[in-house]
């Protein structure tokens, strides 16, 4: 025994070994010697001179070769069954608790970190699924750079861990090739946080955008391209970069190139939202979402027309990428499944986000707007939940925002809120009594859905579109954490004159109900109380939902009362929409009687010479909630991508019945 004193430990031995191997001359590198003298010492080879493809950091592109991938995918397996300890620890809210596994491989021990961590960045973004474009080839050859591929995305999405849980705020630019000891202790996040060049950066964006939008492609032969299928941690991957990387994401935010990304998003959005089993999916795009949402080149981008025209299952519309956005946004409050309840909040919190910005949205998202108005001010549903009044306070922020600030392009919108005033006008005169009250929860109970299929006009869905379809039965899926309430999760900015934004303390900002009056009043518009707030406690869904049942269930149950209706009814933000309606409402009546007009068209047009200059309330600072991470989030991004780690490696089924405890397995 006493020989071993001093050794290293099994588990450092074997990392090491396994990033030696992935440096192997001849293995997974091309030998750079040629002759009788060929054979390289692994302990003198330079690995940076080895980085498996050009990109980042590296200009040549090494020839392809299947063997030398067949073996770096096998390790990099192996790597990732090490690293699955997080998968053995049931979820905790101490997030300074770090993979020790993780640690060690991506510190200074590791002096493979750096080409490692280029290499497999490099694999990943220089990889073209369609190939040569030839049709059928994934039918004629395997592909063995996609599943090398697909294990270096789950590497580098489970090695870039925060040091401790506190997001990395990247210092001063350096290059990623000075690499001293400063800024995180995990050297892939080192890295990671430290690239600078925008040409790096375009490779980078280009990259994850072309696979993540692989699977949309379409062609007039059936199944003749590749698809992949590892999008889910490719956005995991987007996700980190911006995370890490401040100048990423501002470089993303630059171009409308931040469009390539939004548009696979949405997608996987709408074609997810009837699929219980992909509801981590759902999470993960709505995140990206708002986090880009708190920036306002975000919302200034989704003026550029839409016209690629992707086959979604959505109503025809000819407008902007705002619409597609709103659209596809209505279509998974309207026809998701009930889990998806819970992200309500974030996706109007998007809309409020780039609100200010929207120079003209069409006719068709302006109708899908009005009609979330429409279903979420109902009186049963408004009186039916604790947190429900916040929806229709998000909702009012947003055409405020877009009366205010964008009014002169927006006749489509100021038409649609004429000719549903009656709904503005109900809200103002909300009943407030105990036997209004009653009444409409005993509506409720008639009819229990959330919002009305068929108030909102459906049009035809795009061509070649599909459905989307519940899971199909014995799918597995992994449980989830419960995410933290909206409040929890964003951090509310005014945004100043000059354009620079100003955070706003939690007592700062406005509609803010004071702590002692939560009890008897309810809470603000868009502050919660909710029990999901409570960050020392993680429930994953399965639990939430037993106990919403339970409280269902239970006497001591939730009721408004009339003090509570008034607390937030008197805050509702109407004015400037009902000063709107009492200029423009008898204005366009007249018109119509003096003309006889029957055709919108008309309206539109006297709409959209119009002017509320002088007529409108003094316009309200904008207000933006910006993503904000909490240990809330760091757990949910930790299950969810555990799970779907777990999940896509069921050949070998790596983890199959083992006593993992991060998430349970369920058969859909």
């Amino acid at each position: 025994m006493d020989d071993d004193d001093g050794a290293r430990p099994l588990a450092e031995s074997l990392l090491l070994a396994i990033a030696d191997l992935l440096f192997c001359p001849d293995f997974t590198v091309h030998s750079h010697k040629r002759g009788p003298d060929s054979v390289e010492s692994m302990q003198s080879i330079d690995s940076c001179e080895y980085i498996w493809e050009a990109g980042v950091g590296f200009a040549q592109s090494p020839p392809l070769n299947y063997i030398h991938d067949l073996n770096r995918t096998e390790l990099l397996r192996l790597l990732l069954t090490c690293f699955s300890e997080a998968m053995y620890l049931a979820p905790s809210s101490d997030n300074n608790v770090l993979n020790p596994w993780v640690t060690f491989f991506c510190s200074t021990e590791n002096r493979h970190a750096l080409p490692l961590f280029t290499s497999l960045l490099n694999v990943v973004c220089a990889y073209d699924p369609v190939g040569f474009g030839i049709p059928y080839n994934h039918l004629l050859f395997s592909d063995y750079r996609e599943q090398l591929v697909e294990q270096a995305v789950q590497i580098l999405i489970v090695t870039l861990e925060h040091d401790g849980g506190v997001p990395h705020r990247p210092a001063s630019p350096s290059s990623i090739e000075e690499h001293e000891s400063t800024g995180p202790e995990n050297l892939f996040v080192n890295y990671l946080s430290r690239i600078h060049r925008e040409e790096d950066f375009d490779f980078v964006l280009k990259g994850l955008a072309r696979q993540l939008t692989n699977p949309l492609t379409q062609t007039y032969l059936p199944n003749s391209t590749k698809k992949i299928q590892f999008h889910q941690e490719l956005l995991v991957l987007f996700w980190k970069l911006c995370d890490f990387n401040k100048k990423f994401l501002f470089f993303v935010l630059k171009s409308s190139d931040v469009l390539d990304i939004l548009v696979p998003i949405l997608f996987y959005l709408n074609d997810a939202r009837a699929d219980q089993s992909r509801v981590g999916l759902m999470h993960i795009g709505v995140f990206i979402l708002l986090l880009l949402s708190g920036e306002r080149n975000f919302g200034v981008r989704l003026n550029k027309p839409y016209s690629i025209h992707v086959p979604m299952d959505i109503p025809v519309f000819t407008g902007t990428h705002a619409d597609l956005l709103i659209v596809v946004f209505h279509k998974i409050i309207t026809t998701g499944h009930q889990r998806l309840q819970p992200l309500f909040d974030c996706l109007l919190t998007i809309v409020v986000n780039v609100s200010p910005y929207l120079k003209s949205l069409s006719m068709v998202a302006a109708n899908k707007l009005l009609h979330l108005l429409e279903a979420f001010s109902t009186s049963w549903f408004l009186f039916s939940a604790a947190q429900n009044h916040h929806l229709v306070f998000f909702l009012l922020e947003a055409f405020n925002n877009i009366i205010q600030y964008q009014f002169d392009g927006n006749c489509n919108l100021v038409y649609a809120i004429i000719r549903k005033r009656n709904v503005f006008h109900q809200l103002a005169n909300l009943p407030s009594d105990p036997a209004s009250i009653q009444k409409a929860l005993q509506r409720k109970k008639k009819s229990p859905d959330v919002i009305s299929r068929t108030s909102s006009q459906e049009t035809v869905s795009m061509e070649g579109s599909h459905p989307a379809v519940p899971a199909e039965p014995g799918t597995l899926k992994t449980s989830l954490i419960a995410i933290p309430a909206i409040d929890k999760l964003t951090e509310k900015s005014q945004v100043s004159e000059d354009g620079t934004m100003v955070s706003l303390s939690k007592t700062d900002s406005p509609h803010t109900v004071h702590p002692d009056q939560s009890a008897v009043t309810g809470t603000s518009d868009t502050e919660s109380n909710s029990g999901r707030d409570n960050e020392d406690v993680f429930y994953t869904e399965a639990e939430m939902e037993r106990r919403r049942l339970s409280s269902v269930s239970s006497t001591s149950l939730w009721a408004p009362m009339p003090e509570w209706v008034l607390s937030w009814k008197c805050k509702l933000p109407l004015q400037t929409i009902m000063r709107l309606l009492q200029v423009l409402v008898p204005q366009v009546e007249k018109i119509c009687i003096d003309k006889g007009l029957t055709d919108e068209s008309e309206i539109l047009k006297f709409l959209q010479h119009g002017t509320l200059v002088g007529l409108l309330p003094v316009p309200h600072p904008i207000l933006i909630r910006k993503y904000q991470a909490n240990a809330g989030t760091a757990i949910w991004f930790r299950t969810y991508m555990w799970g779907v780690v777990y999940l896509r490696n069921v050949d070998p089924p790596i983890w199959y019945d083992t006593d993992v405890r991060l998430f349970e397995i369920q058969r859909m």
